[in-house]
């Protein structure tokens, strides 16, 4: 805690003796948003030159200006860098927490949205396409996963956002085509829509990957005895 309170004060007493306001070059460059991770965004705006950033619902966080370049965000507890080359980026001033890792965050294209983002805007087909690119780049990653898509699906549900959660459902189908339960939870949200035809259809998919999925051959025989 100390160290890091030291560190603060220097930066402290170095931003006083720098000017908080950049140069029109620099503005024009950096402007834009950041992708801090696959899901999370950095916005970065300026105000009479003074630059600021947009995060996690905190619209204007003022990052402590350190020189041309670089800005501690206390938010992060870390020195924030743009770098211009090859393409503008801003990477973490390295330290002894980083372990070694090289942390950079591209900037993102005017028209370019998080996944999650495309599914607010309702653009169904670019979200499954964003999903897809991160599971062809990291199969691993959270927010991909079958049960995390579940799960983000039903709350749509419960929100009473059938549209929405039918196509999250359905892009749960595209990733994970194998999977009995994405179809059986597809066949959810067109119920709840009161979308017999394709509820049944997707039960009966459900079933024919897995003929002992009892919930789905339950349901199917509930709708088909109606």
């Amino acid at each position: 805690m100390k160290l890091q309170y030291y560190t603060l004060l220097l930066l402290v007493l170095f931003t006083n003796c720098t000017s908080k306001k950049n140069s029109d070059d620099f503005i024009k460059e950096t402007t834009g948003r950041y992708l801090f991770n696959v899901n999370e965004v950095l916005e970065v705006y300026f105000k009479d030159q003074v630059l600021y950033v947009k995060w996690r619902g905190n619209e204007r966080i003022s990052p402590l200006k350190v020189n041309d370049s670089s800005f501690y965000m206390k938010e992060l507890n870390e020195k924030i860098v743009f770098v211009s080359l090859p393409q503008t980026h801003i990477e973490l001033a390295p330290k002894r927490e980083h372990e070694n890792i090289k942390y950079h965050f591209k900037k993102m294209a005017e028209d370019e949205k998080t996944p999650n983002e495309y599914l607010a805007v309702k653009e169904f087909n670019n979200a499954l396409k964003a999903f897809t690119a991160i599971k062809k780049k990291d199969s691993l990653n959270p927010i991909i996963k079958e049960r995390q898509l579940n799960r983000l699906g039903y709350a749509h549900m419960n929100q009473k956002e059938y549209d929405v959660a039918i196509q999250v459902f359905k892009i749960n189908t595209e990733l994970y085509p194998k999977s009995s339960n994405t179809f059986d939870s597809l066949a959810d949200a067109f119920l709840k829509k009161e979308d017999t035809l394709n509820a049944i259809e997707n039960l009966k998919k459900a079933l024919a990957i897995n003929p002992e999925n009892q919930r789905s051959k339950k349901r199917l025989e509930r709708i088909i005895k109606k």
